[in-house]
């Protein structure tokens, strides 16, 4: 793995654009030296395997995002060791992640997952749905909605990731929302120029999977 890539990447992104860097299917050892040059938040997306990386590094200065599909079944164990949820993608499950944090004494920060691109592989609100709702999700107890997460179909050209993005800031200013989590290791450069606070990075700054 590269450290040196991950601190060129931090080196060129502007100040308010976080790196979220995305650990699944990377060691734990991985993840500390990563750590120990400054990186704090860390995207898993398999519950199990993030568990167990939790417990080896429980010592460390880390905040843990969920960023994998949501399983209705397995809200309260994202919802007890997560402190982000990026990947929230129905009224009905933001309905159970907000009683369930009411039970727990939790207040995960979240980011709803809005789908803009026609992706049948791809879940999240439509653009329509959650301005229809937005006042009944502003209702909700014990979360903190502090963004919007997109993830774009693949095959586009970068002028086309870029407009879809452009969609999902313009959503998000209009919701009064700041944090934008999109772009990936293919297409972070065109996220941040249309306005991303929170860039999931995988393979760039760890290498590629094993």
């Amino acid at each position: 793995m590269e450290p040196s890539n991950y601190l060129k990447i931090k080196n060129q992104i502007p100040s308010n654009v976080n790196i979220l860097a995305v650990s699944k299917g990377f060691k734990s050892q991985e993840i500390k030296t990563i750590n120990n040059i400054g990186q704090v938040d860390f995207g898993e997306s398999k519950f199990q395997e993030a568990l167990e990386k939790q417990l080896i590094l429980k010592d460390l200065k880390i905040k843990w995002h969920f960023i994998g599909r949501i399983q209705s079944n397995k809200i309260r164990k994202i919802v007890q060791n997560f402190q982000y949820i990026h990947s929230v993608d129905s009224f009905e499950k933001l309905q159970k992640i907000s009683s369930i944090s009411y039970q727990e004494k939790k207040n995960p920060l979240i980011m709803l997952q809005v789908k803009l691109g026609n992706d049948p592989t791809k879940g999240g609100f439509s653009p329509e749905h959650l301005i229809l709702n937005w006042r009944e999700i502003q209702k909700l107890k014990n979360i903190t909605l502090t963004g919007l997460m997109t993830i774009n179909p693949k095959g586009l050209s970068s002028k086309e990731n870029k407009e879809l993005f452009k969609k999902c800031r313009s959503l998000a200013d209009s919701l009064q929302l700041p944090d934008c989590s999109m772009g990936m290791s293919g297409d972070w450069e065109e996220a941040i120029d249309a306005g991303s606070t929170w860039l999931r990075l995988g393979s760039l700054i760890f290498g590629e999977r094993s």
